[in-house]
């Protein structure tokens, strides 16, 4: 029996779609080398991937102060602005398996690029509101698309010795996306050019393309279709020193084992409602503690706290980014040394008493008035930035990439595809509630509540994990499987 290996991390599942179930079994891994070269290319269309999705949480935050100039937007539209590419991701996430059973792993892929650069000029050139609106509902789209099909992908391609390295990288990819659309952001910020903001977004998607044109298509999907003499030639290709007719033949026992889907109802069978609910309250409490809020309105944050001048927006953000991208190391690194629950517990922990600092600082920030020149933020300021550098490091060491890793654990393989769709449903949905809500909350109970519930709904996830998270650290998905089973 295969131990588990995690899959990915952050906003994306590294499983098996709606329609399609993950074996167990798997051809044999890489001996004698590391990475091929088409492995690398393989790579590449996993990094740009998540570098595509990443650039748009990160680019928003930067142009909606152009864009509140250009149609004169009530603090209502600029959520809706904000938020509703997440809704559309939330759609595009329940298609992304269908599309990617259907016409294969590459192709979805493919698919959402073409999606995303199409939203990009959409966004970009859009006369009205109606139409930028449109345009993030098309981009969210393609983000839920690639969200499914690039981890996907990269876990069919990759051997067992590489799988969680390969895959994770998605992730890591998209905290770098979210530090280079700052830099893009403060680059373009004095001439207020939210058009090219926005419409920047269609350069990673065009990369995406360039590389996914020349990627291997998954040998896996190819069996699955019946196209061994396709199939062989990847294979070949992706692991020039396995035997392609041997591993191919693996592939083939696995698929030949798995039954039919499961229906919709039996996911929801008495025996699978506890990992059902596992899955589901990690998903949502990764969102209702408010990263995306954080992401999206971090301009706005960091003006309220008295970083008003260009340099020191331009400090903060970087802080916000950089950290990011280096906490996100911390969680694959030690995800499989330390456990799931010490990484989810010690992160939320983290995450309450951050945001708790910053419930408190905002309460002493005077906001200034309009029209004076602010040259230093206030001491209260100062704490807000340490404050929410500090949530970064706990979300991005712990709930962000971990909740998934579990996700991907806890399910038996004749559901999984569409109870992680369930799960990344409800993760899109508490998105958008919390991107479209955060700016309401603000003008009508204040910045200080605001955050203060942020941290108690960490309070929550905190003991709610303690209580109803179990380990699964270093357990195969039988032993998992089997412990819901003796439940009933």
């Amino acid at each position: 029996m295969d131990t588990l290996t995690p899959g990915g991390t952050g906003s994306v599942p590294s499983v098996s779609p709606v329609g399609t179930n993950q074996s167990p079994s798997a051809p044999p891994p890489l001996t004698g080398q590391s990475m091929t070269p088409w492995l690398v290319v393989a790579m590449a269309v996993i990094l740009f991937a998540g570098a595509l999705f990443g650039y748009d949480q990160g680019v928003i935050s930067g142009a909606l102060d152009g864009i509140k100039k250009s149609f004169v937007l009530t603090p209502l539209l600029v959520e809706v602005v904000t938020s509703w590419v997440t809704l559309g991701a939330m759609f595009g996430a329940l298609a992304g398996g269908e599309l990617a059973d259907r016409f294969g792993r590459r192709n979805a892929i493919l698919f959402s690029g073409v999606l995303f650069t199409l939203g990009a000029a959409v966004q970009a050139f859009a006369p009205v509101t109606a139409v930028l609106v449109c345009g993030r509902l098309i981009v969210g789209a393609a983000v839920g698309v690639i969200a499914v099909a690039a981890p996907l992908y990269g876990a069919e391609l990759a051997p067992r010795t590489l799988r969680g390295r390969i895959v994770s990288g998605y992730q890591f990819a998209i905290t770098i996306g979210i530090f280079l659309a700052y830099l893009v952001n403060d680059w373009l910020s004095n001439a207020g050019s939210w058009r090219v903001m926005l419409g920047s977004s269609a350069v990673p998607g065009v990369l995406l393309l360039l590389v996914a044109v020349a990627a291997p298509e998954s040998p896996r999907w190819l069996m699955k279709m019946g196209r061994r003499p396709e199939a062989k030639v990847q294979m070949q290709k992706i692991r020039p020193k396995v035997d392609a007719q041997d591993a191919l033949n693996m592939i083939d026992k696995a698929l030949r084992e798995e039954t039919e889907s499961a229906a919709w109802s039996e996911i929801f069978h008495r025996q699978w409602r506890r990992p059902l609910m596992i899955g589901i309250g990690l998903a949502v409490f990764q969102q209702i503690t408010g990263i995306n809020a954080i992401i999206y309105y971090a301009n706005q944050i960091f003006a309220s706290a008295g970083f008003a001048l260009s340099s020191q927006a331009t400090l903060t953000t970087w802080a916000i980014g950089g950290v990011n991208v280096a906490a996100t190391v911390i969680a694959l690194a030690f995800v499989d040394r330390w456990g799931r629950r010490k990484l989810l517990l010690g992160g939320l922990f983290g995450m309450g008493v951050s945001l708790a600092v910053l419930g408190t600082a905002f309460r002493f920030i005077v906001p200034a008035a309009p029209g004076a020149a602010t040259t230093a933020p206030s001491v209260a300021g100062i704490i807000t930035l340490c404050g929410l550098v500090a949530f970064i490091i706990s979300f991005a060491a712990s709930i962000g990439p971990v909740t998934w890793t579990v996700i991907t654990e806890i399910f038996p393989g004749r559901i999984r595809g569409r109870a992680v769709s369930i799960c990344t449903a409800f993760n899109w949905l508490s998105a958008f509630v919390v991107s479209q809500c955060f700016l309401s909350m603000v003008d009508a109970a204040g910045s200080s509540l605001t955050f203060g519930l942020f941290a108690l709904f960490c309070v929550i996830g905190w003991i709610w994990i303690f209580f109803r998270v179990p380990e699964t650290k270093g357990r195969s998905l039988e032993e998992i499987q089997q412990t819901w089973r003796s439940a009933h």
